[in-house]
């Protein structure tokens, strides 16, 4: 099981993270839910802020799971509240935090089950294919899709990403659902 320790830091500056010896961040649209999976995930109600407003994480977010390797969680992009020159300060944000982190073991990217991947998500897919960074996706609310049409809309995400239904890591962080198969990757990832 995965259990962060702590909140480690908040940043909007990547370059003042420090070193880690492994880490692995999330992406994804705001309100896909990356907070409560990052909860979720360390089983620690209240660790990441839940905001009620989507677009509320506009910082860096470092949580340590052991010394030196972490969990972290970038700002979400979309739904910005805030004017132009904010949101191409969360874009930098991002940006400068994949270019510059050599410990980067895996980009989890977070879609939303309902709403599946945006334009903004096959975007931020894209660049980071073009990048050649890890990636690996998660979907999450599956708990707000019908039993009876699970199935099929994972058939349909998974068409859409262009990877096999098999390769996605499918949750709910509010039910708990499928949590542990998530956990257990990170934790080889981060060699916890």
């Amino acid at each position: 099981m995965l259990l962060a320790t702590k909140h480690l830091m908040t940043q909007v500056d990547a370059q003042k993270l420090g070193e880690s010896d492994a880490e692995v961040t999330f992406v994804g649209r705001s309100n896909s839910g990356k907070s409560s999976l990052i909860n979720a995930l360390c089983q620690k109600k209240g660790m990441a802020h839940v905001s009620q407003v989507p677009g509320k994480t506009r910082t860096i977010n470092v949580y340590e799971v052991k010394p030196y390797r972490w969990i972290v969680d970038l700002p979400g992009y979309g739904f910005a509240v805030g004017n132009i020159e904010e949101t191409t300060a969360l874009s930098s944000m991002i940006e400068g935090y994949l270019n510059s982190r050599g410990n980067l073991r895996m980009v989890f990217v977070i879609i939303d089950a309902v709403t599946g991947p945006t334009k903004l998500d096959i975007l931020m897919i894209d660049c980071l294919k073009t990048n050649e960074y890890p990636l690996s996706f998660v979907v999450n609310k599956i708990d707000k899709v019908g039993a009876s049409k699970l199935a099929l809309r994972k058939k349909e995400i998974a068409a859409q990403l262009e990877i096999d239904a098999g390769d996605i890591f499918w949750v709910s962080s509010k039910k708990k659902i499928a949590i542990e198969p998530l956990q257990k990757k990170i934790s080889n990832l981060l060699k916890v």
